[in-house]
Parts: structure tokens; C-alpha cells; sequence
């Protein structure tokens, strides 16, 4: 008697405890990103314009056109990423300069799915622009350009050293975000 219990219960066990289970793969992670305190000095450029940008930033002279000191780049190395800068005075070309600005935003439009476009205004210090916040999986994200309307033209795009993925960059972009819109609330014409 006492092994036929044993044996009912052994029974009972192995048909309650074989479960179907499936398992799934474990999803693929991105890589932790520590993100620098935010701490910021000023342009040492001889350019038209001054700012100040994040001390965690290096330059890098634009190599395809190193005769012009004020197209340069400042580089987020532990991010990955680069803000590209190209100055340009103005000589009645105004609006060609906004123009080329507007179509290489709009250039994006084949990855991305959506292009915002806000405004930056400091009358004051007569700095005047546009921001294409340019979502999806586009080569560059954010664009920009400022402006004095009269004298002086500065364009800007910042792109990631890697295949653009919207969902990765995305704490990394907001982090810059934050440094550019620093640049333009710091931003000045000499």
C-alpha cells in the first residue's frame, strides 16, 4: 500500500511539474552610455562669433576645407558624435544661404518621418535662425542655421558616427539637444 501511494505521487509529480515552457531570446541591449556633467567655457576661435560650448567637446578643423578657419567641427568623442559648422559672411546672399540650408535639411526626408522646424530669436544680440529637428532614422537629426540678416551666416548639423537608429541615439540626442540650445542662448557676433 504505502509503495502504491509513492508511486501515485511520483506519477502526480512528473504530470504536474512537465509544463510547456517556451522560451524567448533575450532582446538585443544597447550599450550604457554615461553621460558627462554638463559644464561649459567659451569659443577660443578667431571667427565673427562667439559661444561657448561643453568643456567634454574637442575641435577638429573641417578637413575638406582647411583654408577656411571658421568651418570646424566640435566633436563629442566619448558620444560619438560631431556638430559640424560652417560660417559664411553675406554678400547679398542671404537667401541662397537659407535656401541651401532648408533643401540639405529637407534632403533627409527619404528616412525621416517627420521634420520640425522651430524658430531661435535673441533681438537683442541680433541672432536670428532655424532649427529642423529631423526624426527617424535620418544621417543627421538636428540642423540649424543663425543669422544677423545683414553681415554674418553660421550653419550647423549634428550627426553620429554610426548607423543612424532613431530608438539608440535617443538619450545621447536629447543630451546634445540641451548643449546646442546652450550654444544659441550663448551665442553672440563680434
Amino acid at each position: 500500500m504505502k509503495s502504491k501511494l509513492i508511486l501515485i505521487f511520483l506519477i502526480l509529480s512528473l504530470c504536474f511539474s512537465c509544463e510547456n515552457e517556451t522560451f524567448t531570446p533575450k532582446p538585443k541591449g544597447y550599450y550604457r552610455i554615461d553621460l558627462p556633467n554638463k559644464k561649459y567655457h567659451s569659443l577660443e576661435k578667431n571667427c565673427p562669433f562667439t559661444c561657448e560650448i561643453p568643456t567634454y567637446t574637442s575641435l577638429k578643423q573641417n578637413i575638406n576645407n582647411p583654408d577656411k578657419p571658421c568651418w570646424f567641427d566640435i566633436v563629442f568623442d566619448n558620444l560619438n558624435a560631431s556638430i559640424y559648422l560652417s560660417y559664411k559672411p553675406i554678400n547679398d546672399n542671404l537667401n541662397q544661404y537659407l535656401e541651401d540650408s532648408r533643401s540639405l535639411a529637407f534632403k533627409h526626408t527619404v528616412k525621416a518621418f517627420d521634420i520640425e522646424q522651430h524658430t531661435i530669436s535673441f533681438p537683442e544680440k541680433k541672432v536670428y535662425g532655424l532649427v529642423y529637428n529631423i526624426e527617424g532614422n535620418a544621417a543627421s537629426a538636428y540642423q540649424f542655421h543663425l543669422t544677423d540678416s545683414t553681415n554674418h551666416f553660421i550653419r550647423g548639423s549634428l550627426y553620429f558616427n554610426n548607423i543612424p537608429n532613431h530608438d539608440s541615439i535617443q538619450p545621447v540626442l536629447e543630451f546634445v539637444k540641451e548643449d546646442i540650445t546652450h550654444i544659441f542662448e550663448t551665442f553672440e557676433w563680434k
